[in-house]
């Protein structure tokens, strides 16, 4: 046991972690080749230049004639994967805290260590990228010697482009992390903190071991789902999985038991023995919050059942993705899915559509509010089509999150107007260093998740980065705004919405639908609506005949005559016609600007 280093490598986003965990991976001989983002398996991964899964990998490096091993998770950057880094953290004792030489301390780097530094792990600090021209090493030093408090000393140079300072960091994690601490004779005791789903062989599971032995062969059962299993397989991580015959403590490792169900496995469960369980579960380990509800619903009817499983699967291998059962009026049955953020939503979007081949529309995302009744009752809704009637509610809360923006000075102007337009309120403004800022706003969630990244980066050109926590629910003045399309609502299309908003916001989603609903034999309507009051209007004109064009001369009521039939024959097509939304009309309001 006192040779194993668990770890991980947390960052900012584009920090360079999976570059740094490639260079590890070469100077160990853990590979042969590196071909660039070796732990990014992902074709989406890839493509994007982001980490979305963290993943483990098992080094074995010799230092002054001993003989290690290396326990390496590689983490995500981006704020909708923080749920990734608390379990890739919850697994190790130590933490390389990777900083951009060009870019210094950003809004990522300060939650990601704030996790760490409440797991009690061991920080490494790293300054990357040092091989860049327009790096300024000595300025980030200063930043995280505010940041941290640690001594200079202490803080590494590398760059994961040219392998310089590698060597430096393996010795830093020997030298520097604790070995795990626990007990190989007690109870067997190991925390899940991931799993994926194998056509052939079931659900994998991942697990470290707080304290225990676990042999192949053993009968084991999971705490908290008390599901009993034999370990058909365990082993360690390395690029493919090698078997073991046994795993002791400290060990970072996988289990294949044969689990068909994808409900049975729980990442944040403990595995331990049949015939000598542990007493308690782990504990420490925090339950996901999604923060942004949309409604995923499939293209073909019958394909519910598909969706359903591959929900699941994805599920397995992301466990911040939460989802239950809904049915809409104007799409049929699908399910009500909960997201970390926009990115989470786009990505789980691609995952169906690559990895199952499922076709799916997805709703307006929206955030949970709770609306108190003028009974004293609460009810927590996700769904604008779930609210009760106006006149039982006594008041809705809706989230706030604390928001902290890093930024250059010279963007302090925009950026305040920014959140300020989107209801934020300015708590306090701190500069780091330099003429580098942080803003603390208060913002509604609902006004951020739609647009407010993506402007927030086109304002300060890039330089921003953006960090959020939930803080509180608090009352608002919220209106539901529904879509009409020749008086019957789509419900899809409704929305919650700040009352000084609504009009606003229901005049320009009818003049976007009035561009993408194709035409038809018949005037349709299109009309949002706050409660009985229609606040905007357009119409989108229907398709006709010049049934005049035979009538030359003449008196004048032959062509009126020809009207008048034309004008019965388009009002009976409208009893019967139904209006068909397009696709593009649902992701159309997610860009109204």
């Amino acid at each position: 046991m006192n040779h194993i280093r668990n770890f991980c490598i947390i960052a900012h986003i584009d920090h360079g972690k999976s570059t740094i965990a490639d260079r590890l991976l070469e100077y160990t001989k853990t590979i042969k080749i590196v071909e660039g983002q070796m732990l990014d398996d992902m074709d989406l991964e890839r493509e994007r230049g982001i980490t979305i899964k963290s993943h483990a990998i098992q080094m074995e490096y010799e230092l002054d004639g001993e003989h290690y091993i290396l326990n390496l998770i590689d983490t995500p950057g981006h704020v909708d994967f923080s749920y990734e880094v608390s379990r890739s953290i919850a697994a190790c004792e130590g933490a390389i805290l990777v900083v951009d030489a060009t870019q210094g301390v950003q809004a990522q780097t300060i939650s990601n260590l704030y996790m760490a530094i409440e797991q009690d792990l061991e920080i490494i600090p790293v300054i990357n990228k040092i091989d860049m021209p327009s790096a300024m090493p000595d300025e980030v030093e200063d930043e995280i010697v505010e940041l941290i408090g640690c001594n200079r000393n202490d803080i590494l140079r590398a760059s994961g482009k040219t392998g310089e300072g590698v060597e430096d960091i393996l010795r830093a994690v020997v030298e520097r992390v604790p070995h795990p601490q626990g007990n190989p004779d007690a109870p067997l005791q190991a925390l899940i903190f991931d799993s994926v789903f194998n056509p052939f062989r079931g659900i994998i599971a991942y697990f470290k071991i707080e304290n225990g032995t676990i042999r192949k062969g053993d009968k084991v059962k999971f705490f908290n789902t008390g599901m009993e299993y034999t370990a058909d397989e365990v082993g360690v991580l390395k690029m493919d999985m090698i078997a073991r015959n046994e795993l002791r403590t400290g060990d970072v490792g996988y289990i294949i038991s044969g689990i068909k169900d994808s409900k049975d496995v729980k990442v944040g469960d403990t595995i331990t023995h049949i015939s000598r369980p542990c007493e308690r579960a782990i504990s420490g380990f925090q339950e996901v919050k999604p923060m942004v509800f949309a409604g995923v619903y499939p293209i073909d009817p019958s394909d519910y059942e598909n969706l359903r499983a591959s929900l699941e699967k994805l599920q397995l291998n992301d466990a911040a993705l939460t989802f239950s059962p809904e049915s809409s009026v104007a799409l049929g049955f699908g399910f009500r899915c909960g997201f970390l953020g926009l990115l989470h939503m786009e990505i789980v979007q691609e995952r169906l559509d690559r990895e199952f081949n499922m076709d799916v529309i997805t709703t307006v995302p929206n955030v949970s509010y709770m609306v108190y009744d003028k009974q004293g009752g609460v009810k927590e809704v996700h769904n604008p089509s779930g609210l009760p009637d106006t006149t039982m509610i006594d008041h809705i809360e809706e989230p706030y999150i604390k928001a902290s923006i890093i930024t250059d000075s010279n963007f302090i102007g925009p950026i305040m107007k920014l959140c300020l337009d989107k209801r934020g309120e300015l708590i306090k403004q701190e500069y780091i260093s330099g003429n580098r800022v942080e803003l603390h706003f208060m913002i509604p969630l609902g006004e951020i998740v739609i647009d407010f990244y993506d402007k927030l980066k086109s304002i300060s050109k890039g330089y921003a980065s953006f960090d959020y926590h939930i803080d509180s629910y608090q009352p608002s003045k919220l209106a539901k705004l529904d879509i009409l399309l020749n008086g019957e609502p789509v419900d899809a299309l409704s929305t919650l919405t700040h009352q000084d908003n609504a009009v606003a916001f229901g005049r320009r989603m009818c003049e976007k639908l009035k561009e993408l609903i194709p035409r038809q034999q018949f005037d349709i309507a299109i009309q949002a609506a706050i409660g009985a009051k229609i606040v905007a209007r357009e119409t989108v004109k229907c398709v006709r005949k010049d049934v005049t064009a035979k009538c030359y001369g003449g008196d004048v009521s032959r062509k009126r005559k020809l009207l008048e039939k034309q004008k019965k024959g388009k009002k009976r097509m409208k009893q019967i016609g139904n209006v068909e939304v397009p696709q593009k009309a649902f992701l159309a309001v997610l860009k109204l600007d």
